[in-house]
């Protein structure tokens, strides 16, 4: 008897693990989004109680897939999203509708909604946001090609109809020192030593082409002497631009930290560079980024799909 009890379980799981595969194969795949399957079932969810015709069918996979993009965006993005910011923004709403923070806490009480609940509405609506922009800025693609054509284009109108902005800018030719730290040399022993080489070169016991191709670790220029050549400052990393700009023609700046390590510099030269093209290579870019951030932010979920690999699976 007690046999046919476990046979008959034995069987009955069988059975039931059968019919369970049988759904699974049945379970028919409507669409890969960036190798993500969407079921027939998701689709039948998001389609509800209404009748599934073709047009209605279509409709419900087009925002079962919209859905899938929204929150793969969210996953991806790593936007967090901090309370007391959250908590700023209920107080700036209170203050913009005119009433007192304990006002609205009374209004939302009317309306059956928990302090708690209106904090994680506007932290999800904050965060959607940022999601958003992250998403239109990831969509934008201005090929420098079209960036060229329109700044000529801008350029040539301009020039015919006596408006060409003419632009120049500072450029400056600077020679530089760069000491790295390591294991056995920290940031204070650096910025000695460099003050040492600065010590010598005043002295006259070496120039500064000279101590660079001795001392510095940017081999590149040291073998010119430390000459790094003509440039815009913003080229530089930030702190060495400041240098640049505030160190006067012939002078040795003091010791100074960048990203790279520790620096002197010596500005050589500058002169007056003709910027015209740059500049409406600039403005040319920055319609183009403007009209495809305009035209994305109409419709953010159509710039998640722009970058997104969608393909349906047609049904028998």
């Amino acid at each position: 008897m007690k046999c046919n009890l476990i046979k008959s379980s034995f069987l009955t799981l069988i059975a039931l693990f059968a019919t369970t595969q049988m759904a699974v194969a049945q379970e028919r795949v409507e669409a890969l989004v960036d190798g993500y399957m969407i079921m027939e079932s998701q689709v039948k969810q998001q389609l509800g109680s209404r009748p599934d015709t073709p047009a209605n069918h279509r409709k419900a996979l087009e925002a079962t897939i919209d859905d899938y993009l929204v929150q793969k965006a969210i996953k991806e993005s790593g936007v967090q999203i901090n309370y007391r910011t959250v908590n700023q923004a209920i107080e700036n709403i209170a203050s913009q509708n005119g009433i007192t923070y304990g006002q609205l806490l009374d209004a939302l009480d009317y309306q059956g909604i928990s302090l708690n609940q209106y904090r994680q509405q506007i932290a999800h609506q904050m965060m959607m946001a940022q999601v958003r922009q992250v998403s239109i800025g990831k969509s934008i693609q201005v090929s420098p090609q079209n960036v060229q054509i329109l700044a000529e284009q801008m350029l040539n109108d301009e020039a015919q109809k006596g408006k060409l902005k003419k632009s120049t800018a500072k450029q400056y030719r600077v020679s530089h020192i760069l000491i790295k730290t390591n294991p056995i040399l920290n940031d204070q022993q650096a910025k000695q030593k460099l003050q040492q080489i600065v010590a010598d070169i005043k002295s006259g016991k070496m120039t500064f082409a000279q101590a660079a191709t001795k001392n510095s670790k940017d081999y590149v220029s040291a073998i010119d002497g430390g000459d790094l050549g003509w440039n815009f400052p913003q080229a530089y990393d930030p702190r060495f631009a400041q240098r640049i700009t505030s160190t006067p023609i012939g002078k040795i700046s003091e010791p100074f930290q960048s990203k790279f390590g520790w620096h002197i510099l010596k500005v050589t030269e500058t002169r007056l560079k003709d910027t015209t093209k740059e500049v409406y290579l600039q403005e040319a870019y920055k319609h183009l980024f403007d009209e495809q951030a305009q035209e994305a932010s109409q419709d953010w979920i159509k710039a998640l799909r722009k970058k997104a690999q969608i393909e349906y699976v047609k049904r028998k």
